[in-house]
């Protein structure tokens, strides 16, 4: 059932992590888990009493959280940068 592709994912590594192959990067993660969020939660909208993907949908925004947390403590510039490229935090 992924909805990302390897190629889907290289794009988006190569976009916000810097390159395809750094997939360790705060960056890239938070927005591989923000495509994967948008993703579900489509699928959520759709399919109301799926509470394993509800549960699944609670700890990828809780990592999400968390990661953007860490981001925002190390690097406030680039975790203002991330959020307005995603749309996240309005």
């Amino acid at each position: 059932m992924s909805a990302i592709t390897k190629e889907k994912k290289a794009s988006i590594f190569a976009t916000y992590g810097g390159s395809e192959k750094n997939t360790g990067s705060i960056e890239g993660q938070v927005a591989l888990l923000t495509e994967r969020i948008n993703h579900i939660s489509g699928h959520q909208k759709a399919n109301k009493k799926d509470f394993s993907t509800q549960r699944g949908l609670m700890q990828m925004v809780g990592k999400r959280k968390r990661l953007l947390s860490y981001l925002s403590k190390n690097d406030l510039a680039g975790y203002r940068a991330l959020i307005e490229k995603l749309g996240l935090r309005k």
